[in-house]
């Protein structure tokens, strides 16, 4: 049987957000500002580090003899991991990750074989590049895990924000600051300590449940514990 959790919508945290912050929520300007709020709250969480909910993978490209670059998903955070793979044996092999500087010190950025680096570029529209690049002796794969950035809410404001239910709580407590922040009411405003106090606990709670049964660090084919 699988569980069915309560779910918040945009509303429900606006109006829960509101009432801990002591501003008010009467119209739909209100519930905009709310959604705009959140929109901004999950662009901090990204910044926050590994949302593990986020993570999708494995991710299968297929690589072309001569291409050395890859457009990636508009979405995308980062790689986490990358592998590139032998397609018909299946026998895979790591690549290094190389910066901007490492993989401009390259002289010949086409020079053909088995990709053994990877460089990823954060931008706009990513996209990463591989070096050495297949001449279509060997068919090739690259394989990774991608961080993506969470889902937008939508215009009208009223969608489910793109969280697992352990982290309710902290988005809107997150909220509750956020809308705060805006309020010109002095007693709002003498408030922010407390629900700025409250968001870091309740987010704190939230990120170490995640993370404190076991040491973990991510690998092809899926968690290792250690």
């Amino acid at each position: 049987m699988t569980a069915s959790w309560p779910t918040f919508d945009v509303a429900e945290m606006a109006q829960e957000a509101s009432e801990r912050a002591g501003v008010e929520y009467r119209s739909a300007h209100d519930l905009r500002a709310a959604r705009r709020a959140l929109e901004l709250l999950s662009i901090e969480w990204a910044n926050r580090g590994l949302n593990l909910w986020a993570i999708e993978g494995p991710i299968t490209i297929n690589l072309v003899a001569g291409n050395n670059q890859y457009n990636l998903p508009d979405d995308t955070v980062d790689l986490i991991e990358h592998i590139v793979r032998t397609a018909d044996s299946k026998i895979d092999f790591p690549l290094d990750r190389f910066t901007i500087s490492q993989y401009a010190s390259i002289p010949n950025k086409l020079s053909p074989g088995r990709p053994t680096v990877i460089h990823i570029r954060r931008a706009i529209e990513p996209y990463f590049a591989i070096w050495m690049v297949p001449d279509g002796s060997v068919d090739y794969q690259l394989v990774y895990w991608r961080l993506r950035r969470l889902a937008s809410l939508g215009r009208g404001g009223t969608g489910v924000p793109d969280i697992p239910w352990r982290f309710v709580n902290a988005m809107i407590a997150g909220l509750a600051f956020y809308l705060a922040l805006k309020s010109k009411d002095p007693a709002v405003q003498n408030k922010l300590p407390l629900l700025k106090s409250e968001y870091t606990e309740q987010f704190g709670l939230a990120s170490d449940e995640d993370r404190d049964r076991a040491a973990f660090r991510f690998v092809p084919g899926g968690y290792e514990f250690i």
